[in-house]
């Protein structure tokens, strides 16, 4: 990666250009190898990523559904359709009011999930053999800041 320039608020732009650089790097590469695993098991880009949101939750309403995926509810509704119809999610009615409908991924969703994160990390891991140290801490650095802001939301 290459470096850059310190910006006028004395913060440092290195790590962020090294990160940018980091991901056009190896954004193509786990796009082709996602494409290739979700074409197999017939889900689109978005399907993938409402079972990734789904799998790190108890459940979601299809309103919180809507909002993640930046969809209208009809929308979102439509999603989770069509992977309730290939089994990776169901729906459930809430207990404290049945008219309200939660969305839980199944098993077989989860499994899906696990062996695209896997596939993935992978992938990834093949990257970052060739990193230098440098090249490294960056990475650690922008990786525990993006924690520390999941954390806080």
């Amino acid at each position: 990666m290459k470096p850059s320039t310190v910006n006028s608020s004395g913060g440092s732009k290195v790590n962020a250009d090294r990160l940018a650089d980091f991901v056009l790097m190896t954004q193509r590469s786990c796009i082709l190898n996602l494409s290739t695993e979700l074409n197999r098991g017939n889900l689109s880009f978005p399907q993938f990523f409402l079972l990734t949101y789904l799998s790190s939750e108890d459940y979601l309403t299809m309103s919180a559904i809507a909002k993640k995926m930046g969809h209208s509810t009809a929308a979102a509704t439509g999603l989770v359709d069509r992977l309730e119809k290939l089994g990776f999610v169901e729906r459930v009615h809430a207990a404290e009011d049945r008219r309200k409908i939660m969305v839980r991924i199944t098993g077989e969703g989860k499994e899906i999930v696990e062996k695209m994160r896997g596939h993935i990390s992978s992938g990834l891991s093949d990257l970052m053999e060739d990193m230098d140290d440098e090249d490294a801490s960056t990475l650690a650095v922008a990786s525990d800041a993006i924690e520390g802001k999941k954390l806080d939301a």
